[in-house]
């Protein structure tokens, strides 16, 4: 027969599909194998629906053979075959799905579904082949038929010799090029990849000769190599299967088999639903945190199939940032695929997924921790930061989703403990949640800043990631109780010492404003200090932005210029204002020499840099002689 031209789009099409659509030449094989599938696929239903059939699935199968000196690749299935005229209707026309016609034109039963959509799928071909050959023999017809192109320019179909129902794709696979070593796709090991990759959990057995070695008869040492028909692909899947029948090691085996991570996941979710959308799911939580997690090299996202058939390595859109470090796979019958099927199209079966993994994904944890509190404070050294970041970013708009997973160390209890432990044990009156931030828990606990809150018996969380005061500035409150910093100016406490600090500050209202002017620039304020019992100074903040906050965006790559408005605090009952009192009445010049060494000491205890160091030591000097 003569070549015929493609009736629809024409070559521009055909090269825009092979050179822009699939950014991935491997997945060829899939897109072959998986219309292989759905042929056998069709000779199901047919022995469903035709009670003359029997359908023995020992007879259903697909088959891989290469032949490096032809350079030939051929993938042959027993399915139902094509008719002269299905070869040119499907394969005529660039993007018509044989597959979607008959899933359309008939109700399928038992649960089988069609995946392939075999118009655009199949001329994926050409991005590995010269020359594309089909052979074929339809279920019910004695003539074959061959069809054959070299690409966009037009196709032929002509009777062949055929002996068995179904298709034989053969591919004249193209010469390498400077960029494209297409002689991959003609090594045994590298298609077994691409079909464990892509197709392990195809129904039905993809078979191909492989190459084994053996001790040569008669010999002790002396190898010989020989082929074997294997099976590549293990075809029932494990999310396929029921709960009942897995155990926590079937788990763990295909955590590892996946490769999702060196280490044993510390928990596993299995999913089944079967409503308006339907799909199963398998997700991990790892136990130790991977070594590109926080870098801008690692991608998140959960592996997606369709019915089986691998769609995408890393769905980012099916996990949240904040839940990114779960690993995973989900299979699903009902996703919207475009003509690749390598991009998928962000429709409403997918953000329903979605939203419903995100909700298991949160459900479970709270039941592991609950239930597991040692192996979720485990994950929680490992993810809880990722945690916290997610409270504070997008404006903290998933604030409510992740409030209760939060875990802080607290100072009365000294281990973690949640938002809500704290709250549960909070006195009557105490009007706040106070939480104090440095760089370690002994640190925090030695804190000037502390001693009031500490003294009246109060528990304080300790915040020791540059994530944590953010977090919570944008949770803030839990359970209507309100955070507030232990270094904050009002830490509603004992109203009786803050008319106490009042009547000082009147007192000493000179000594103060002295203090303030030698101090000009460094500091918004000096008062007298209601939090202090055994420290003579240190440093508080007005306003948004923390002193801890200041470090941390001050240490950011574009170097924000951000400082805390500091207010210097003194114990006026300590004995250093006593000094201080008497050289501002005696003598100026140490009043300030004083100030200053008490500013620098304040910085300290903060882990701020001092300003001048030479002068900070000499200043020591003159105190000494």
């Amino acid at each position: 027969m003569a070549k015929q031209a493609f009736k629809a789009e024409s070559k521009r099409l055909l090269d825009m599909m092979i050179n822009s659509i699939y950014s991935n030449r491997e997945i060829f094989l899939r897109e072959l194998i998986s219309n292989a599938s759905d042929a056998i696929d069709k000779m199901y239903y047919k022995a469903l629906t035709d009670e003359s059939l029997t359908f023995n699935r020992e007879d259903y199968y697909i088959k891989i053979d290469v032949d490096k000196e032809s350079r030939t690749l051929k993938i042959m299935d027993t399915g139902i075959g094509m008719t002269e005229e299905e070869l040119g209707n499907n394969l005529g026309v660039i993007a018509k799905s044989g597959s979607l016609a008959f899933k359309n034109e008939n109700e399928l039963k038992d649960g089988h579904d069609i995946i392939g959509q075999f118009g655009v799928g199949f001329y994926s071909a050409f991005m590995v082949a010269d020359k594309v050959t089909v052979l074929t023999k339809a279920f019910g017809s004695g003539q074959a038929y061959k069809w054959e192109s070299t690409g966009a320019e037009g196709y032929s179909i002509e009777p062949c010799e055929k002996e068995n129902v179904g298709t034989e794709i053969i591919l004249t696979i193209k010469e390498n090029t400077d960029d494209e070593s297409y002689d991959d796709y003609l090594e045994e090991y590298r298609l077994r990849s691409i079909i464990k990759k892509y197709s392990d959990f195809i129904r039905y057995p993809i078979k191909m000769e492989v190459t084994e070695s053996r001790l040569k008869e008669g010999s002790e040492n002396e190898f010989e190599e020989y082929k074997e028909e294997q099976t590549i692909n293990s075809m029932v899947p494990i999310w396929r299967k029921n709960k009942s029948e897995l155990t926590d090691e079937d788990y763990v085996n295909f955590y590892q088999e996946k490769h999702y991570g060196f280490d044993k996941p510390l928990k596993h979710i299995h999913i089944k639903v079967d409503g308006t959308v339907r799909y199963n799911a398998i997700l991990f939580i790892p136990e130790n945190i991977p070594f590109d997690y926080y870098s801008k090299e690692f991608e998140k996202g959960l592996e997606l199939y369709s019915s089986g058939v691998l769609i995408m390595e890393k769905c980012a859109d099916l996990l949240p940032d904040y839940f990114s470090f779960v690993k995973g796979m989900v299979d699903s019958e009902d996703l919207s695929l475009n003509i690749s099927r390598e991009i998928l199209q962000q429709d409403r079966q997918l953000k329903f997924i979605a939203k419903n993994i995100q909700n298991k994904i949160k459900r479970e944890l709270e039941s592991f921790l609950k239930n597991d509190r040692e192996k979720y404070e485990l994950f929680y050294h490992s993810f809880g930061r990722q945690l916290k970041f997610g409270v504070y970013n997008n404006f903290g708009q998933d604030k409510d989703v992740l409030k209760d997973l939060l875990l802080f160390y607290s100072s009365k209890e000294e281990k973690l403990v949640t938002l809500d432990e704290y709250v549960s044990r909070m006195p009557e009156d105490q009007k706040y949640i106070y939480y104090a931030t440095g760089e370690t828990n002994e640190r925090i606990a030695r804190m000037p800043q502390t001693e009031l809150v500490a003294d009246k018996g109060y528990e304080i969380l300790y915040f020791t990631e540059d994530v944590d005061e953010f977090a919570i500035k944008m949770l803030m409150s839990y359970k209507e109780k309100e955070f507030k910093s232990v270094a904050s100016g009002d830490l509603g406490i004992d109203e009786e010492s803050q008319e106490k600090k009042e009547a000082e500050e009147k007192e000493n209202k000179d000594l103060l404003d002295y203090m303030k002017e030698t101090l000009s620039g460094k500091v918004k304020d000096v008062k007298i200090s209601t939090r202090l019992k055994n420290h003579p100074v240190c440093l508080t903040a007005d306003g948004e932005v923390s002193i801890e906050m200041e470090k941390i965006l001050r240490a950011m790559p574009n170097n924000q210029e951000v400082k805390a408005e500091k207010i210097l605090e003194v114990n006026a009952d300590h004995d250093v204002f006593r000094s201080l009192k008497a050289a501002f009445e005696q003598d100026k010049e140490k009043a300030a020499l004083y100030t200053n060494l008490l500013y620098n000491q304040a910085l300290l205890i903060e882990g701020l840099q001092i300003e001048d160091p030479i002068e900070f030591t000499n200043n020591i000097c003159k105190v000494m002689v």
